[in-house]
């Protein structure tokens, strides 16, 4: 595959590979379920970030650790097919690759527990061998999966070179302001809205409370997806809804990835950011209609047509 030119996007972040149960519902604490059909498919959120834009059209590097395993070889082997840059990815002698095992009701939500592997040993210095990649990005994309001292240090280099800098906060956790400041576009879910600020976020006018916080915190824009009913955009100016698309939801995995990669290559595009969260809304409606995390993600002609381009 040919890698497209133009401004790029390097992700720093985990590579997984996904273990699916589907059942009828997700199960409760202490329950068991018989039944389901049992599938693998290539998974972690940074590595379906990055998946997520070079099929959208990006020029994407990824900075990961995987094993030296077999579900690493076939992670790699993904990720060449892909024409991601994959200069900056580690094969990890001490860990394993790292493995998400997830239920999926036929409702299409899922539970997720993850054993990070690999994952857990991207350091600092991982990254700082990464700068010249980071420092001439157009977008750096981050999330929680890997340390977090990781995450800063990533930050911290591409914000000292002008480039802009979008964290996806999954999985939820508090995060410390000097992180935040060095945050261009933070993109937490209604849950991780209200882990980060204390508001209980159930729709647009909490998630604009929990946003006002977050930017008196540092972040430059903030972007808090509400699932079906599109996202709260909040910058220094105002906030508004930009809706989402109205299909029907097969598997929500990786959805809030695929959002995260297709906003990242519009924004390195130079596009709009509205018109680039409504490209996002489209990458990810498409992907909650297919099964599997990196399986689901559509290609760019697919998103352009659902926008109708």
């Amino acid at each position: 595959m040919s890698r497209p030119t133009g401004k790029s996007v390097v992700v720093v972040g985990s590579s997984n590979t996904d273990m699916i149960l589907r059942v009828a519902r997700v199960p409760r604490p202490g329950e068991t379920l018989l039944g389901g059909e049992f599938s693998t498919a290539p998974g972690g959120k940074g590595a379906n970030q990055a998946v997520a834009a070079a099929r959208a059209g990006g020029r994407v590097s990824f900075v990961a650790r995987l094993g030296r395993d077999p579900l690493g070889d076939a992670a790699l082997a993904g990720f060449r097919k892909e024409g991601m840059g994959l200069s900056r990815v580690v094969r990890d002698r001490g860990r394993p690759s790292g493995v998400a095992l997830i239920f999926v009701g036929a409702d299409g939500e899922n539970s997720i527990g993850v054993a990070g592997g690999a994952n857990q040993r991207l350091s600092p210095a991982d990254v700082s061998a990464a700068r010249g990649l980071i420092s001439g990005a157009r977008v750096l994309l981050v999330q929680l999966e890997t340390p977090l001292r990781t995450v800063e240090a990533a930050a911290r280099i591409a914000r000292a070179a002008g480039v802009d800098v979008i964290l996806n906060p999954a999985p939820a956790r508090p995060l410390p302001s000097a992180l935040l400041r060095n945050v261009s576009i933070l993109t937490p879910n209604e849950t991780e809205a209200s882990v980060l600020t204390g508001v209980r976020v159930t729709g647009a006018a909490s998630a604009a409370r929990a946003a006002r916080i977050l930017m008196r915190r540092g972040v430059g824009t903030v972007i808090v997806t509400l699932g079906a009913r599109g996202a709260l955009v909040a910058t220094r100016g105002g906030s508004q809804v930009i809706p989402g698309f109205k299909v029907r939801a097969v598997d929500t995995t990786a959805a809030g990835d695929v959002f995260n990669g297709a906003l990242a290559v519009r924004l390195a595009e130079n596009c709009p950011l509205g018109a680039a969260v409504r490209f996002a809304h489209a990458a990810a409606a498409i992907s909650v209609t297919r099964r599997g995390a990196q399986p689901s993600i559509p290609a760019r002609s697919e998103i352009d047509a659902l926008l109708g381009k």
